[in-house]
């Protein structure tokens, strides 16, 4: 089996979106689950315009748009068992489209209690269950369950199942359900816990099966290891952890790797590391890989084991400012990442590097950026100057 490091070493642009007529911020990446023969896969891309764009996952021609109005969108996910796609709003909601039928609403709405204003959901692997993370509001921080099922009597608007809200003191920046268990679910926060929940148990104390501390601002989570029994988390600040759940009812620690900043430990060849995207589990090779990257485009493969993170190798002439989001087709070896040059790219093993003009950095001035994930650089600057 040819290595990871030699796949992604080896990609070249194939695809780059058109020029889109009002230039954002591309957030968040989803591809879909189901593929029909005689149509192709689709692309959902969240953007910082508060809309969620369609693309064809091979022209990368721009199908449909569609607006998260009046709220602002966070995330973006297709249902696993067919082509709707879904988006958590400040306005409330989690919102359902449709992704093949342009359409100026959407097609379910799944309505949070009063004085909720979400920033994180996900969808189970059965497409039964949606979670959303709210901001806090007074005392309260509340993770909102729904029954995302269809049913012959199908509502467009649906009321919530429930809430938890003892587990977390601040605002629920992530929530990522287990991909094959559909009553798990972790979720992460700004109060630096990351909690991990089985939904099968009937009250929120007994739901809690593991509570782990990043001790930072938390960014990004999500399942790892052999049957995913492990997690990683992310930091606003830059900082990575790993834990592994198989060590909850031993004696042994928890707790695989803990870095505070990755910026100053992270030895990258010919470069540096400004931020951290996200997490790549390689199922196949039982191998956990965390992509970064730099303020100019740049984008880094780190491999992750317990004596820490190890640079493997970058891509270079795709992006011309910081990369926000990518999605890894394991099956295809084929990358698609987005970020703040408003450029869609689609990334193949061994394929013709064609010739593309670097699209200059965008200049949003829009209270949009106060809203999505900022990389701080405050506390690293401050422990390089000392």
């Amino acid at each position: 089996m040819e290595k990871i490091e030699d796949q992604f070493a080896s990609l070249h642009i194939v695809r780059r979106s058109s020029e889109p007529k009002e230039p954002t911020y591309l957030l968040g990446i989803d591809t879909s689950k189901t593929v029909q023969a005689e149509k192709g896969g689709l692309v959902a891309v969240l953007c910082s315009n508060g809309s969620i764009r369609i693309y064809d996952k091979e022209t990368l021609h721009l199908l449909r748009e569609f607006s998260g109005s009046p709220g602002i969108l966070s995330g973006v996910s297709f249902a696993n068992s067919c082509d709707n796609v879904y988006s958590a709003s400040t306005d409330g909601t989690v919102k359902c489209w449709d992704a093949r039928v342009a359409s100026e609403k959407p097609v379910q709405l799944f309505k949070g209690y009063p004085s909720c204003s979400f920033i994180s959901f996900d969808v189970n692997c059965k497409d039964h269950v949606i979670c959303a993370g709210a901001e806090k509001v007074d005392e309260d921080a509340l993770l909102v369950f729904w029954d995302a099922r269809f049913t012959s009597q199908d509502l467009s608007t649906r009321d919530p199942l429930g809430a938890y809200s003892e587990t977390h003191s601040d605002d629920i920046t992530q929530v990522r359900f287990h991909p094959s268990n559909p009553n798990l679910v972790v979720s992460g926060s700004t109060d630096g816990l990351v909690n991990v929940f089985d939904l099968s148990a009937d009250k929120e104390e007994d739901a809690l099966v593991a509570t782990c501390n990043s001790v930072s601002s938390v960014s990004c989570i999500g399942w790892c290891g052999k049957d995913y029994k492990q997690i990683y988390c992310m930091t606003h600040d830059e900082g990575f952890c790993w834990w592994d759940l198989n060590h909850l009812d031993t004696d042994e620690p928890i707790t695989c790797l803990n870095i505070q900043d990755v910026r100053e430990i992270t030895d990258v060849k010919d470069g540096h590391l400004d931020y951290l995207i996200g997490g790549l589990y390689h199922e196949k090779m039982e191998r956990l890989f965390v992509i970064g990257g730099t303020n100019t485009g740049k984008i880094h493969l780190l491999s992750c084991t317990t004596a820490g993170l190890t640079h493997v190798t970058s891509l270079h002439g795709g992006h011309a400012a910081t990369v926000r989001s990518f999605s890894w087709n394991v099956s295809e070896d084929s990358l698609l990442t987005g970020g703040e040059d408003a450029q869609l790219l689609l990334w193949k093993p061994g394929a013709m590097e064609k010739t593309f003009t670097k699209k200059d950095s965008l200049k949003i001035a829009s209270s949009v950026q106060q809203r999505v994930r900022v990389h701080s650089s405050d506390s690293y600057k401050k422990r390089k100057q000392q």
